[in-house]
């Protein structure tokens, strides 16, 4: 039986790469330099800001210039979390199903709290949400296990009892951590040179409603 299931933010739960690019390329634009295409962001997007700003300036920037550029890309992104943020396709039905069958759901991410906490109200997920866990939350960010056990915590629920999901690697390997039940996302953020068979996940999806399957 399964008691509550888990989602990853970024990639997993909500498309957030639309905001994420727009934030990266405000930032480029700001420095006199050409806007990249949204293709080229979106498998980025859910890897944080350093690799986005490595995206757009490389990896040549003296620590303090970098640390400028991702300061402003920060800055950008907290003022238009949900500019053109929505949930995956498919998401909307999948947390409705689960509610109606009173399975818990909540979010554990390796955002920080500043952004995943707004961004979730935004979306009116908060109270809807059985925890949210940020990836400031405990001692530990993913691929450690310790903030999906700490959610386990939180909802009452026996991590064997819960599905975990996510769009990248460090996702299943703290899911399989915790002893969870793993689903690798295909619909999320991969890169084209990521093979998502070689997570070892419990399976892989390639629609949010797949999991259904699982509960």
């Amino acid at each position: 039986m399964v008691d509550a299931v888990l989602l990853d933010l970024d990639g997993t739960l909500a498309d957030t790469a639309p905001d994420l690019a727009y934030a990266l390329n405000q930032t480029l634009i700001k420095a006199d330099r050409e806007p990249l295409s949204f293709e080229s962001i979106r498998p980025v997007a859910s890897n944080g800001s350093a690799p986005l700003i490595e995206l757009g300036f490389g990896t040549q920037l003296d620590e303090a210039t970098f640390e400028h550029y991702r300061q402003q890309l920060l800055d950008v992104y907290l003022q238009n979390l949900t500019r053109e943020t929505t949930l995956m396709e498919g998401m909307g039905a999948l947390l409705q199903t689960l509610e109606q069958h009173s399975i818990a759901w909540g979010v554990v991410t390796n955002k920080p709290a500043r952004f995943t906490d707004p961004l979730m109200a935004q979306l009116n997920l908060s109270a809807r949400a059985a925890c949210i866990i940020s990836g400031d939350t405990t001692e530990h960010p993913k691929p450690h296990p310790r903030p999906l056990l700490f959610a386990c915590e939180l909802m009452g629920v026996q991590p064997q009892q819960c599905i975990y999901m996510g769009d990248a690697q460090r996702d299943i390997e703290a899911g399989k951590r915790a002893k969870m039940i793993t689903l690798a996302c295909r619909f999320g953020y991969l890169a084209p040179e990521e093979s998502i068979e070689q997570w070892n996940a419990d399976a892989i999806i390639d629609h949010p409603e797949e999991t259904l399957q699982w509960i």
